[in-house]
């Protein structure tokens, strides 16, 4: 059986147990616009996000991503957005009251995780589950295999790798 996943913050000298956690509130898109802009383009729930400006309409889905910490039950979650097409979004909204034929549609990784060196946006296949959850992404490989987000995702980590994220994450150290 798995562990789960403890450590004490060498930063606040805290005991943090269990697998580490850490969301963004809002697509990178969004955060970009002025507030005016918001107010006048986007709209913003806590899962979904909609941006028409003059250009077009972007069209955004709060999901999760897994990187599997070794030996441990539970995987490092981030919380981030992903785009979906406009096929995609209603197709995922439709998923609410009936399973998807095809759970399975691409998307962009939406937000900059601090933590890794690679701030670009990265191509994902984004999962709808089928038990009320949010999607799970999974990023793609490309050929820039030095891209540590992607080799974490799936590879996995180690503890040590866990706590130094989780650090850097909270306290930025």
């Amino acid at each position: 059986m798995a562990a789960i996943f403890a450590y004490k913050c060498r930063k606040c000298d805290e005991l943090h147990e269990g697998s580490p956690s850490f969301a963004f509130d809002a697509p990178a898109p969004y955060r970009y616009l002025s507030e005016q802009e918001r107010e006048e383009w986007a709209e913003l729930t806590e899962d979904l996000c909609v941006i028409s400006h003059p250009e077009g309409t972007q069209y955004y889905v709060r999901a999760l991503l897994e990187v599997p910490i070794h030996g441990v039950e539970e995987p490092f979650l981030w919380g981030i957005w992903v785009s979906a097409s406009e096929t995609s979004f209603h197709r995922y909204l439709d998923s609410y009251d009936e399973p998807p034929e095809d759970p399975i549609f691409f998307g962009w990784l939406s937000n900059l995780i601090a933590v890794y060196p690679t701030q670009k946006s990265r191509p994902a296949d984004v999962h709808i589950q089928t038990d009320g959850t949010r999607p799970r992404v999974v990023l793609h490989r490309t050929g820039d295999e030095s891209d540590a987000l992607v080799i974490d995702q799936h590879e996995g980590i180690s503890v040590a790798r866990a706590q130094q994220l989780a650090e850097q994450s909270m306290h930025g150290i």
